[in-house]
């Protein structure tokens, strides 16, 4: 049997046609329907942020923010250890990403880097909460009063995670996040933009549906909006999150056990309540990490290298900077298979052939 580093959760057929046949009915399928109201209402709750835009997927999210703050140019100063999307959207925007390096314990940007790297350029500081491990969130709120700059969370991987008291995506002045079908709540294509002003709310419902209202055209935009059939789709799967959380728990719990004193972790902070969103581990060096995926490989067990390359490293960006702690966990982490379903028994196969294959 195949098993993937992840696998989407889908709710029971019949509850999902039963949206699918009501929406096939009303004629109803995109451009702001019910069921979109309906679920941004839903994710408002949940999360307890009152400004909150759904939009077709986390790296329109990403670029709506950016243009949300007025930046059409200069310096981002963002991380080297995530998913491409985060300096995808800064360069599609055509602005500069300035790279600070990570701490080495939560993989996550290193905020005593942070000041280094402003310059009269920068526009905003472009955090990742890595994994759904929350940034020293304080300390950059202190940096970016500090010198006048916004902060744009990008939170693709921290949905239902919890720092200090509240959902890690109400931090910053504007925070994103990824509905894609890879992400343990999903509406199998999408994301959401969280700001905590009117003004910004009602500018960035704006700009994703190309800038106008009927035939009054207000300022530049772009088609951001999602459907009605992957609204369903979120509103299907909302209920199920607790659970989905609860079993993935579980599975990282049990590869705990497993690999214990075998391979290294990044921290999870004080005061956080985790998604359990992944199951990072660290190898002795890349050579470990190849031979520990080749075993996994040969028994049809595919585990991923998120994040690699460090980003730093993307062979288009015309500007090169040295990222040497991102650059070293990027060549040696791996992320193990995680989802709500992996029996237990297959997680301690793959615990083993770990285990094996580092001696």
């Amino acid at each position: 049997m195949k098993i993937n580093v992840t696998k989407s959760f889908v709710p029971p057929a019949v509850e999902y046609m039963e949206y699918v046949s009501k929406i096939l009915e009303s004629g109803c399928l995109t451009n702001q329907g019910p069921y979109v109201v309906e679920l941004e209402q839903r994710l408002k709750d949940t999360l307890g942020t009152p400004y909150l835009k759904l939009v077709t997927n986390g790296t329109i999210a990403l670029q709506l923010a950016i243009r949300a703050l007025d930046i059409l140019d200069g310096e981002i100063i963002t991380t080297p250890f995530s998913y491409v999307a985060t300096v995808s959207s800064i360069l599609w925007e055509r602005c500069t990403p300035v790279f600070v390096d990570i701490e080495s314990n939560t993989f996550c940007i290193d905020p005593a880097k942070i000041e280094a790297a402003i310059t009269p350029k920068t526009k905003a500081i472009m955090p990742v909460h890595v994994y759904g491990y929350p940034c020293d969130v304080v300390a950059i709120e202190r940096i970016a009063q500090k010198h006048g700059l916004p902060v744009l969370y990008d939170a693709a991987q921290a949905f239902a995670s919890n720092y200090l008291g509240k959902s890690l995506l109400s931090f910053g002045t504007i925070s994103t996040c990824s509905f894609h079908a890879t992400k343990l709540f999903h509406t199998i294509e999408g994301g959401c933009v969280i700001s905590h002003d009117k003004q910004t709310y009602e500018k960035i419902s704006l700009m994703l549906r190309f800038g106008h209202n009927n035939d009054d055209h207000i300022q530049l935009g772009i088609n951001g909006k999602n459907s009605e059939l992957h609204a369903a789709m979120g509103l299907c799967n909302l209920k199920y999150v607790p659970e989905i959380i609860s079993k993935r728990k579980a599975v990282s719990a049990a590869y705990d056990r497993y690999l214990k004193g075998k391979v290294q972790r990044p921290e999870l902070p004080a005061q956080l309540e985790y998604n359990y969103a992944y199951y990072p581990i660290l190898l002795e060096d890349e050579a470990a990490l190849l031979l520990v995926r080749e075993k996994l490989n040969a028994q049809q067990i595919y585990p991923r290298r998120y994040f690699f390359p460090s980003l730093n490293l993307l062979p288009y960006l015309s500007k090169k900077q040295a990222c040497p702690v991102s650059e070293n966990i990027a060549s040696r982490v791996l992320s193990l298979p995680l989802y709500p379903d992996l029996s237990m028994g297959n997680v301690e196969l793959n615990s083993s052939l770990v285990k094996e294959a580092i001696g």
